[in-house]
């Protein structure tokens, strides 16, 4: 089963608990699924209560005028999406630790595999010159083998504000320079113009970058060098994927 209600505390707590772990819904963009969970709820989530629900519902928010252009079923309920366990409905605030309890299963596991690897052989083998040699390979074999186990890298979705001089910036020409900006490990999202007052609209743009590659106070002091559009920069949201 999926989602019930948003209604009930527990049923925000099955969305509470859903969004822990989670950017979005269904997989690691925005989609449909996040549309029509947002739909369903007539306000954001009480930040005291449901943190988690209520950081997901500020960021999906932001997306609010592509909310159409975003991919996946639209015909789908939101009751299609959230967890299927039967524990969750029961008892939604385990759900995590479940999660965590299966997955030092399997690290447990794994290691137990990597310790059922032979590389000496038998105690009672003989140590000899060819036992050696062969014992030698085993052992450089396992560890190009560990070597190459590459972790995948750590990255962020962050929500950033381009906030221009006045209501006579050409808001086109600053995002053109925004988007201009091209860097290893960073991947523009989806943008809107946002209005501040005065008739001045500041620029909301989505990032994801990789924290190896990309230093986000370098990417902000970047993008205000254009001052001739740019007067500041400000991170609005900011999450680990």
């Amino acid at each position: 089963m999926g989602f019930t209600d948003f209604i009930s505390d527990a049923g925000l707590t099955l969305l509470n608990n859903w969004v822990r772990t989670r950017s979005y819904v269904v997989g690691y963009t925005p989609s449909q699924a996040d549309v029509k969970v947002f739909q369903q709820l007539k306000e954001a989530p009480a930040a005291e209560k449901f943190p988690y629900a209520a950081r997901w519902y500020s960021h999906v928010a932001t997306f609010e005028s592509e909310f159409s252009a975003l991919p996946g079923d639209p015909t789908k309920e939101y009751t299609a999406y959230g967890p299927e366990s039967s524990d969750l409905t029961v008892n939604p605030a385990k759900a995590p630790e479940k999660e965590a309890e299966k997955g030092a299963e399997k690290e447990v596991a794994a290691e137990d595999d990597d310790d059922e690897v032979d590389l000496f052989g038998s105690d009672d083998e003989e140590e000899d010159a060819e036992a050696e040699r062969v014992k030698q390979e085993r052992l450089a074999e396992y560890n190009k083998k560990k070597a190459g186990k590459v972790k995948p890298a750590a990255k962020s979705i962050v929500t950033l504000d381009v906030k221009p001089w006045d209501d006579e910036t050409n808001m086109d020409e600053l995002k053109a320079n925004v988007l201009s900006i091209e860097k290893d490990g960073l991947v523009w999202g989806g943008s809107k113009l946002v209005a501040v007052g005065f008739g001045i609209k500041k620029l909301q743009i989505n990032l994801v970058i990789e924290d190896d590659k990309v230093s986000l106070d370098e990417l902000q002091q970047q993008i205000e060098e254009f001052e001739d559009h740019v007067q500041s920069t400000d991170v609005v949201a900011m999450q680990k994927l």
